[in-house]
Formats: structure tokens, sequence, C-alpha cells
């Protein structure tokens, strides 16, 4: 009988802990959104006493704080993907709790050939590597830019955010920063699923930049 390598057990635990974290997000994400849709009639309730009694400046003011609300609670992106949508709207909104600002431009199939856990283990190490190395740099270089696509049948996942300009160390096929952590797992885990989807891996480190691209063959019948 094969016994697991502790570093295999640790990976495992690392990714059941990512999924839990990555679903919890989502959840609240969705929460926070039904909660705004329950007080929809009463916020046009009271607009429509302020518009009763001519009180313009009520109705403004009113309409600046739930711009201000909805922000927190908005749905940025919708790609066609239930999951994508999920994963994708959770982390922008994280990223953005955090300064980071996110640039996506995302097209997914509603049905892939493949898991949506494999999907959500994917764009979850993506957005939290992508989100841990761009928190501590100032304020203008905290940018995420994501691109997905179909490309024939193959999704091509496009991941780039900036880094503070000291050199990464390689190890493996894998870059770490000076921190170390549980980044280095959270590449190892996409490497991982890429390869069971018999997937391309691209990771590039440089002049300040760290860009990672994935394409998955066949995810589309």
């Amino acid at each position: 009988m094969k016994i697991p390598r502790r570093s295999d057990r640790k990976i495992e635990a690392y990714q059941q802990e990512l999924i839990k974290t990555h679903f919890a997000e989502v959840d609240n994400m969705y929460r926070k959104m039904r909660g705004w849709r329950h007080d929809y009639r009463n916020h046009i309730q009271v607009l429509k006493t302020y518009a009763d009694k001519g009180d313009l400046q009520a109705i403004t003011a009113y309409l600046e704080d739930l711009e201000t609300d909805l922000c927190t609670v908005d749905t940025v992106f919708k790609t066609g993907n239930p999951m994508t949508d999920a994963i994708l709207n959770s982390k922008i909104s994280l990223a953005n709790d955090r300064g980071i600002r996110v640039e996506a431009d995302a097209h997914v199939p509603a049905l892939l050939n493949f898991s949506p856990v494999d999907l959500c283990t994917i764009l979850g190490n993506l957005f939290d590597n992508a989100i841990e190395a761009s928190v501590s740099l100032p304020p203008e270089r905290r940018v995420i830019r994501v691109y997905m696509d179909m490309r024939g049948v193959q999704l091509y996942i496009s991941f780039l955010n900036f880094t503070n300009g000291g050199k990464l160390k390689k190890i493996g096929n894998f870059f770490r920063s000076s921190k170390g952590g549980d980044h280095g797992l959270g590449l190892g885990r996409i490497d991982s699923v890429v390869k069971k989807l018999g997937g391309y891996l691209s990771i590039n480190s440089e002049d300040g930049a760290f860009t990672t691209e994935i394409l998955l063959p066949e995810a589309l019948s």
C-alpha cells in the first residue's frame, strides 16, 4: 500500500482549506446581494416619500448612500459560466477591499468538460497569489489583469500582477517570493490540476511583472 508523503498530505490539506475559503467568500458575497435585494422595496418607498414632498436634496443624498452601499455587493462580471462568475466576483471584491484594482476580460461557456472544482482550484489559487503579491506594493502598482477566452475548443487563462521588483527565487518550475508561506503550494496545486487535465502552464517573472498563462485542451465537446 502506498503511504502518502508528508508533502502530499500538506498540499491536500491546504487545498481543502482553500476550497472552503473560496466557497465561504462566494457565499458571503451572495448573502450581501440577497440582503440588498430584500431591502429594494424599502428603498423605493423611501424615495417615493421624498419625491411626494418634492425634497430633491434628500433624494440625491439617499441615492448617493445607495450607490456606495451597492458598490460593496455589485456583480461586476458575467462571463457566461456560473463558477467563473462566482470566483471572479468574490475575489475581485476581496482585492478591492485591499486596495487592489482588477482589470478583467473574461468569456467562458456555461458548460465545460471538466469539473467546476478544478476551475475553482485554478482561479482561486491564481487570484490568491496575485493578491498576496500586490497588497504590499505602492497603490499605483496594485493591479491584477485577468483574461479568459476560448481558443477553439481550448480555454485560455492569463493572469498578470506586478511585483516589488526584487528577484523571485525559482524552485523547480516555480517562482517563490522571499516571504515563502503557501505561495508555492498554490502554484503546485495549479500545476497539478493543469497536468491532470492535459493542459499547458507557463509562468514568467521579469521586469517587475509576474505572468501566468494556462491553456486547457478539450474544454468544449
